[in-house]
């Protein structure tokens, strides 16, 4: 590992693997070729049962590997290599399906040091099988609260500006340190409530009421390559649909400020989660199960909520 210059931000890079091994050695040759002399590569296996940990032995000393005896979810195990990276001055949150552009750091980072309000910044992500065509360049949040990746399915040469977003995808994520820990509630930077999925919008839509902001950085790139198929489809097991479906009720819950606004989104929200609600009775009664864990953990997420908005409040006063 690179050692740090002196007066220079550091850096450290952060991955959850879980049965990676097809793509994590590819991963890791992009991290560990970085322009950008980083301070640490912390990886946290969750369990794997194909060979990621043989793989990842192959790296030796250039990474820290942390090996779970459970598989913690994304959430529960990027809170873990988060924690272990300290003190660097910021953290790449990195899927190890993502290989990054030898400037990936240094670009996002040049960024970031200019302006102390930027609590997170990201990269443009192409998808694999179409290089031209566009990953991801962020997340947006639409009318209906629905997250989604900023551009996905557009051209690359659409997006090629800098830009204020909404928040960034845990994908290829740079989070400053100081705001890791400005918006973490009860240690947890990452909700690990959510176990896996939507953890990266609920953490950009907390990060936006606490007076953060998040950035574009196109100059970045890399490949994600996602799970796409032939064809542009994606595979979308049962497990992640389900913890997609519940975390967007905690998201709401947590987030979603109250004003006179609610008489209006109110009513769009429940006409579509009603119909919403049909298509999986009739289609998809999988999803169903996670209807008790989203009751059982209302109060949980209701307490969350309470002390983020007193937050966000006490900052806006100045207390």
């Amino acid at each position: 590992m690179a050692s740090q210059k002196a007066g220079k931000p550091t850096v450290s890079v952060c991955i959850v693997t879980y049965n990676s091994a097809q793509h994590i050695e590819d991963c890791l040759h992009a991290v560990l070729g970085q322009s950008f002399p980083l301070a640490s590569v912390v990886i946290v296996d969750n369990a794997s049962t194909d060979d990621t940990q043989e793989v990842l032995s192959r790296f030796g000393r250039n990474i820290r590997l942390i090996a779970n005896q459970q598989n913690n979810g994304f959430a529960g195990g990027q809170n873990q290599a988060i924690a272990a990276s300290a003190p660097s001055d910021y953290v790449l949150v990195l899927n190890p399906d993502v290989s990054l552009d030898p400037d990936y750091v240094a670009e996002i980072v040049a960024v970031m040091e200019r302006d102390p309000r930027i609590g997170s910044a990201t990269g443009m992500l192409v998808r694999a099988d179409q290089p031209d065509t566009m990953d991801s360049a962020g997340l947006v949040l639409r009318p209906d609260r629905n997250a989604a990746d900023l551009a996905a399915g557009e051209r690359v040469a659409d997006w090629t500006s800098p830009r204020e977003i909404f928040g960034v995808s845990g994908a290829a994520a740079v989070y400053r340190r100081a705001m890791i820990e400005d918006i973490s509630d009860g240690g947890q930077f990452f909700d690990e409530d959510f176990f896996a999925y939507k953890e990266d919008v609920d953490v950009a839509w907390r990060a936006r009421h606490l007076g953060w902001t998040a950035v574009y950085v196109p100059s970045a790139r890399a490949v994600h390559r996602r799970g796409w198929k032939p064809g542009g489809r994606r595979s979308m097991p049962l497990f992640v649909r389900r913890h997609s479906y519940q975390n967007r009720f905690f998201t709401l819950i947590k987030n979603e400020p109250a004003g006179p606004h609610l008489f209006l989104l109110l009513p769009r929200l429940l006409l579509i989660e009603a119909a919403k609600l049909g298509y999986i009775i009739l289609f998809e009664p999988g999803l169903l199960a996670c209807w008790p864990r989203i009751v059982k953990l209302l109060p949980a997420m209701l307490g969350k909520r309470s002390r983020l908005f007193r937050r966000a409040v006490s900052k806006r006063g100045g207390i």
